[in-house]
């Protein structure tokens, strides 16, 4: 099925929820989502957002202003993960107990609005990694019209470029507890490290980066076709001298480079 096909598939199976509100953090698929559901539902369509140290405020800002540009309702949800129970031990399941607070929130914000459904921005990408957040979404009852209309993440993009979206070409972001190893504490201050080195790295023009907090030692991914530019000895200077006041005692580069749930690689051989 070509992407355009998806897109009307999408459109219909929104167009027959009636009523939709979209957990929306700004990145691809929630601002594909958010777009394509406003095209149908207009007014009946809401966007919650959630603050939380997990979640850069840079991020924030983004989603603000595109949800000022489309003129829809927004809600902004404090869920600090780091007080829910169980979470910032940093369990294989982390994701498990960050999504079951998060849409019990919007399950709230959406019965107080009379919006019937609450969707998040999984694709069908998403059914190929371990991802325990989907329990949550399954006992919710939080619908997932991209997975639905089956579609990649590359056809996200596609069809979002053609809408004239910003994020088409944006990173995949994650929430920043994913930049560290299971079993080693989420802490404030390491997130803090995770965004400001991350940031960093952007402000330097990488588009595709994750820094993985291993103690001591950062472990820089980004895309593979942006490794070369780590051959110029200036830059690992700037870098390494950059990560070193933000509180890393070495930098490391993956040579594998960015790919999504790396961490997750360690519980899945």
């Amino acid at each position: 099925m070509e992407p355009n096909e998806k897109l009307n598939l999408l459109k219909n199976n929104i167009r027959e929820l009636g009523s939709l509100a979209v957990a929306f953090s700004g990145g691809v698929d929630s601002t594909f989502l958010l777009k394509a559901a406003h095209e149908v539902l207009g007014d009946n369509v809401i966007a919650v957002t959630a603050r939380s140290s997990t979640y850069p405020e840079r991020e924030f800002k983004e989603a603000v202003a595109f949800i000022k540009e489309l003129g829809i309702r927004h809600f902004v949800i404090i869920s600090e993960e780091l007080d829910i129970e169980g979470f910032s031990g940093n369990p294989v399941d982390r994701c498990y107990y960050c999504k079951k607070e998060l849409f019990t929130k919007i399950c709230k914000i959406a019965e107080e609005n009379n919006i019937k459904y609450i969707a998040d921005g999984s694709n069908i990408d998403d059914e190929g990694d371990y991802r325990p957040g989907m329990q949550a979404v399954k006992e919710l009852r939080i619908v997932s019209p991209l997975r639905k209309a089956c579609l990649t993440k590359e056809d996200i993009r596609i069809l979002s470029k053609e809408m004239g979206l910003p994020t088409w070409d944006k990173q995949s972001f994650a929430c920043l507890a994913s930049r560290i190893p299971y079993g080693q504490d989420i802490t404030r201050e390491k997130l803090e490290m995770i965004d400001k080195a991350e940031q960093y790295l952007l402000d330097a023009g990488f588009k595709n980066i994750r820094v993985r907090h291993h103690g001591e030692v950062a472990r820089i991914e980004v895309a593979s076709q942006e490794r070369s530019k780590f051959f110029d000895t200036g830059l690992m200077d700037k870098v390494y001298d950059e990560f070193k006041k933000i509180g890393f005692s070495y930098t490391a580069l993956d040579l594998r480079g960015y790919r999504t749930g790396s961490m997750n690689e360690t519980i899945l051989k």
